[in-house]
């Protein structure tokens, strides 16, 4: 990875900022996105050492990638910098109510959607051009287990999911003449910001832990160096692909989320 132009979006914390250590740490000059500065100046900060002793770097850019302008100008500024663009880890996203369908709000619903659907596809439209320019390059998509398992009541995030991976499917179809590489990563559960808000105690945590074969709950570390691998030249012949980091969890099913519920929002 020495001297490789990459981006990672949602880099202030969990799985972005732990694939920006990743990176680093294999002599990469990374560009980190998010909206929050100080999240993103805290990574940028603890990482700049290792940055410079592995001969890479490390900067951010306030960005939205829901806003077009916004994804542009990350791009144009990244290879204004370093004169080429080899990577991207589309890893920005989130989720949204946790309702029955009948009950989602549209709004929220199309919110997701937007976010984590049509900010990746803003990500492709504009890095395509750099990385295909640049001899070929990879895309890394962010997936979830929930993106191929039903997960009740997560509304669009799951849609969401699997419509990332449908866009990684066909851009690896697209774009494989330019010898640019599109692969999705579907993490279980991992021990981040987004999945804090189960208690360890609940019988939810307790679901996943059951159907997880390897017992436990995974670090964004684990994603990370997978996707390394995927941005790397040993993946040179990995393309279209979505591979799961969940210690066996798709083996199983999701977890039962009707606790969350009030009883007068359960389905019909």
């Amino acid at each position: 990875m020495n001297g490789r132009s990459i981006i990672v979006t949602g880099g202030g914390s969990g799985i972005g900022a732990a694939c920006a250590a990743e990176l680093v740490a294999a002599g990469a000059r990374v560009v980190t996105c998010g909206r929050t500065e100080s999240k993103l100046a805290e990574v940028t900060d603890r990482l700049t050492a290792v940055a410079q002793d592995r001969g890479g770097s490390i900067r951010h850019e306030i960005a939205d990638v829901t806003a077009e302008d916004d994804v542009a100008r990350l791009v144009a500024t990244t290879v204004e910098a370093h004169g080429a663009l080899h990577g991207v880890v589309a890893n920005a996203g989130g989720a949204g109510a946790l309702q029955p369908y009948e009950r989602q709000p549209t709004e929220e619903f199309v919110r997701v959607l937007h976010l984590n659907v049509v900010g990746t596809m803003l990500l492709v439209k504009h890095a395509v051009p750099h990385l295909a320019a640049a001899g070929g390059g990879s895309f890394v998509g962010m997936s979830s287990i929930a993106g191929h398992m039903t997960h009740p009541y997560f509304g669009a995030y799951t849609v969401s999911k699997a419509g990332i991976e449908a866009i990684v499917r066909n851009a690896a179809d697209e774009y494989g003449h330019a010898q640019v590489r599109f692969n999705a990563v579907r993490p279980g559960f991992t021990a981040t910001e987004l999945m804090g808000f189960i208690p360890r105690d609940s019988a939810i945590y307790g679901s996943y832990i059951e159907n997880t074969p390897m017992g436990g709950v995974g670090e964004p570390e684990d994603v990370a160096h997978l996707v390394r691998f995927l941005l790397s030249d040993e993946a040179r012949w990995i393309t279209g692909q979505t591979i799961n980091v969940d210690g066996g969890h798709c083996l199983r099913r999701g977890p039962d989320f009707s606790s969350f519920l009030a009883d007068d929002s359960l389905p019909l």
